[in-house]
């Protein structure tokens, strides 16, 4: 019974893969992958570029190479048809803030576990893989904000649970989540509040890759999803096979937002919040969050450095 389970889980996962070409209701957006493999270019931004620290030298000069989740996470990155081009509203934000910076875009696919590093290490210019704003992070990078973190949970259709929304609700479940995120750390901290409580404490699920996680719930190896709630709608949206039963601000119990991630103390952060800032004014960047189905997450204006998960 297990084996049959787990073969149609994994027929799933192939069915929403082949279906990524399709067109998507998200969010009041009809989203086209087709349509979206055309680029959205913007101006040069004067005033970003005179604020690039003199003599910055950028890891391929005359380009702003940025890494990028190498994962077929629609909306926030999908690879096209080819499998090699990437696309989604994280390669667009990239590209409106290497226009407004008068580069060229070089965009790395990489793991989430190796953002880090390259970016401390000058080997990428910038992250943008839809990381949120820590107090924790800030010890060590600098952010130029540009979307609102909303997360949500998502479990399979006919699971019995209806809500998910504060820490009594998760004690006992798996939950799918993202090793080294802030979703795992709300759910930790949850976690701890439910153990002073005598409450069951959750068990967390950690997978490699999206055909992973959408195997371990619909197999029941795992009773919910918890990640950014543009790639549950995505895969509710696309499959009808899971249902959003609760969500949560990414810097819970406050609001925090997501930030293009570059090394402390590099002096980009100011001239990408300006670029930002730029394309929030000209509509540029609400045309990219609006073809991806996240204009609902967007935000006015860019900050540095702002409040975050644990301030």
């Amino acid at each position: 019974m297990q084996k049959k389970i787990a073969l149609i889980a994994l027929l799933l996962v192939t069915s929403s893969m082949s279906a990524l070409a399709e067109e998507v209701a998200l969010n009041g957006q009809q989203v086209s992958l087709e349509a979206n493999k055309t680029p959205i270019n913007t101006g040069k931004n004067s005033a970003a570029v005179a604020q690039i620290p003199a003599g910055h030298h950028f890891a391929v000069p005359g380009s702003f190479t940025v890494t990028v989740a190498a994962q077929n996470s629609p909306p926030l990155t999908v690879f096209s048809d080819d499998n090699k081009t990437l696309l989604g509203s994280e390669v667009d934000i990239a590209r409106l803030v290497a226009d407004s910076l008068g580069l060229k875009l070089n965009i790395v696919p990489t793991s989430w576990e190796d953002w880090p590093l390259g970016v401390a290490s000058g080997k990428y210019d910038a992250a943008i893989s839809n990381i949120t704003v820590t107090k924790e992070r800030k010890e060590r990078f600098d952010f130029a904000t540009y979307r609102k973190d909303s997360l949500g949970f998502y479990v399979k259709t006919s699971s019995p649970i209806k809500s998910l929304t504060k820490a009594a609700d998760i004690a006992g479940l798996r939950i799918i989540v993202g090793s080294g995120t802030n979703q795992e750390a709300i759910l930790l901290a949850w976690d701890k509040e439910n153990q002073v409580k005598g409450l069951k404490p959750f068990t967390p699920i950690y997978t490699k890759d999206d055909a992973a996680q959408t195997l371990a719930l619909q197999s029941g190896r795992a009773d919910a999803y918890f990640g950014p709630n543009v790639i549950g709608a995505w895969k509710a949206a696309l499959t009808g096979q899971t249902r959003l039963v609760g969500s949560v601000d990414g810097g819970w119990p406050k609001a925090a937002h997501i930030a293009v991630t570059v090394k402390k103390g590099s002096g980009l952060a100011e001239p990408i919040s300006t670029a930002l800032n730029g394309v929030m004014q000209n509509g540029d960047y609400l045309r990219v969050l609006n073809r991806w189905g996240e204009g609902v997450e967007h935000i006015d204006h860019s900050e540095v450095n702002p409040a975050g998960l644990g301030d």
